[in-house]
């Protein structure tokens, strides 16, 4: 995440994610990195082939089994050299470097194994510099291997460590949104990135838009974290409604806010109601006044089931800002585009932290 102009001038906003070559080419500051060739290789043969550099994405030979170890300690060591190389030519690329966001998924070996190794390396080499951590874990009903819950604990000490603020996902509850909310009898992977791609996408609108109450991303450390090593975030989104809804309702500022804090949003399997809340940070987009948002969190301060803890500072970050038109969504589900502007004109996304989550 750089934080000024790059290489090759243009918008800054664009430049926060794409650099361009001198060939006016805009290149996305990513690397791709996975131990065996197979999904690395879709994305080579693509699509979207053109618009990654062929050195950022990386591949191995062989998986991590599902095999922490294996992905932290032997397989995962052998590639791991080639991979910081790669970030740091992406980061000597930048003129202003804020940090990294990092996505991964702990259930398998290499997202844990690999994954951690790299969170350690990068603190070792940027030192203070941000991670975000956007991070899949295991869920109850929806699991792919028996040992998920192994490879989770253990990667988790590298997010304690390594992390600034971690996001929690599982897929369970994604599904559930994209049945209830979207109306798809049978989700796709791709139906869940989609939704998860909106979620990041409002998360770090902030380093791309100007807003009347913006909040940077280095802002929800200093936020929503009251100690250290209690960053694992809970985050929801509103509102997700399906293509024929779409054309239909019109909800307010408080009917969006209030659905944000709903169990049904959540983007993990919890239910907030049951604890109390360190920090909340709400990120409005679209046709939003202040009034309306403070007229919003009012009525949320009210609520018995909303309760802040009384041990540290508590209360609401907020942010608004409204996207231009001719930026371009992707969708949440197989819509039309034009369907998404519709359905997004108010949105907002919750990042929460809950005093019950002890590690």
């Amino acid at each position: 995440m750089p934080g000024d102009k790059t290489v090759g001038g243009g918008d800054d906003a664009f430049n926060t994610f794409f650099s361009e070559t001198g060939a006016g080419k805009h290149v996305p500051r990513a690397v791709f990195v996975d131990l065996e060739p197979t999904v690395i290789d879709e994305v080579r043969t693509g699509t979207y082939r053109q618009l990654f550099h062929p050195e950022q994405l990386i591949s191995g030979k062989e998986d991590a089994a599902n095999n922490f170890a294996r992905g932290h300690y032997t397989i995962g060591k052998e590639i791991v050299d080639l991979c910081l190389d790669r970030i740091r030519k992406l980061a000597d690329n930048c003129t202003g470097l804020q940090g990294f966001l990092v996505f991964n998924a702990v259930g398998g070996g290499t997202g844990s194994g690999l994954g951690s190794l790299l969170l350690e390396r990068l603190s070792v080499d940027y030192g203070k510099k941000s991670k975000l951590g956007f991070t899949v874990y295991p869920s109850p009903q929806v699991s792919t291997s028996v040992v998920e819950p192994y490879n989770s604990v253990l990667s988790t000490h590298s997010l304690l460590e390594h992390t600034d603020v971690a996001v929690l996902l599982d897929n369970e509850a994604i599904y559930d949104i994209c049945r209830r909310s979207l109306d798809i009898e049978r989700p796709t992977y791709t139906n869940l990135n989609r939704l998860v791609s909106q979620v990041i996408s409002s998360l770090t609108a902030s380093l791309r838009f100007d807003g009347a109450l913006n909040v940077d991303v280095t802002e929800f450390q200093t936020n929503l974290v009251p100690y250290p090593r209690i960053h694992f975030m809970l985050s929801s989104y509103a509102p997700v409604i399906s293509a024929e809804k779409a054309y239909h309702e019109q909800l307010s500022v408080a009917e969006i806010t209030n659905s944000a804090f709903e169990p049904s949003s959540m983007m993990a399997k919890c239910d907030p109601r049951h604890g109390k809340y360190m920090a909340c940070c709400l990120m409005y987009r679209g046709d939003v006044v202040p009034k309306d948002v403070n007229a919003a969190v009012a009525t949320i301060k009210t609520k018995r089931t909303i309760q802040f803890v009384d041990w540290c500072p508590t209360g609401f970050k907020c942010a608004l800002w409204s996207a231009s038109d001719k930026i371009g969504f992707l969708p949440p589900v197989s819509m039309d585009a034009e369907i998404l502007r519709i359905a997004s004109d108010n949105w907002i996304l919750g990042l929460m932290e809950y005093s019950f989550l002890h590690l």
